[in-house]
């Protein structure tokens, strides 16, 4: 699945949304090609989706290491791995310094597959930054 269509099919979207979004989309050029999904309402948490030889992968960062309270950091590692089962169609990570929930999908999903996944991301996102706020700074 070519991230150009992917683009293309989640802004002709409007109305037609199954989830209730609208979706914005902006290549990023580079060595691998992103794509960088701003749903309407939640600007603040862009969603990033590259597509290798076996996946499509979606990501949205959360915050950096310099942002967590040291003194609480150890609770909130433990909290983000009690939080990863029951949070569904994504799981955490970290790249370099930042904290981010991904989620991934077979390069045979559906457009409509992706925007659902995008969907649950975006969801999980607002709801991890409010169960996380206490070990923020």
């Amino acid at each position: 699945m070519e991230l150009s269509l992917i683009g293309r099919h989640l802004e002709q979207l409007g109305e037609a949304s199954t989830t209730g979004f609208t979706f914005q989309c902006y290549p990023i050029p580079g060595e691998v090609e992103v794509l960088r999904v701003m749903v309407d309402g939640r600007e603040e948490l862009p969603l990033f989706i590259s597509v290798s030889d076996d996946q499509i992968l979606c990501i949205s960062y959360l915050w950096d290491e310099s942002q967590v309270d040291p003194n609480r950091r150890q609770a909130m590692l433990e909290a983000m791995l009690d939080m990863n089962i029951p949070m569904p169609l994504s799981a955490f990570a970290r790249l370099d310094d930042w904290y981010v929930v991904f989620g991934a999908l077979s390069l045979n999903s559906s457009l409509a597959d992706l925007e659902h996944e995008l969907a649950v991301l975006s969801d999980n996102c607002l709801e991890v930054i409010e169960d996380m706020a206490e070990f923020l700074l």
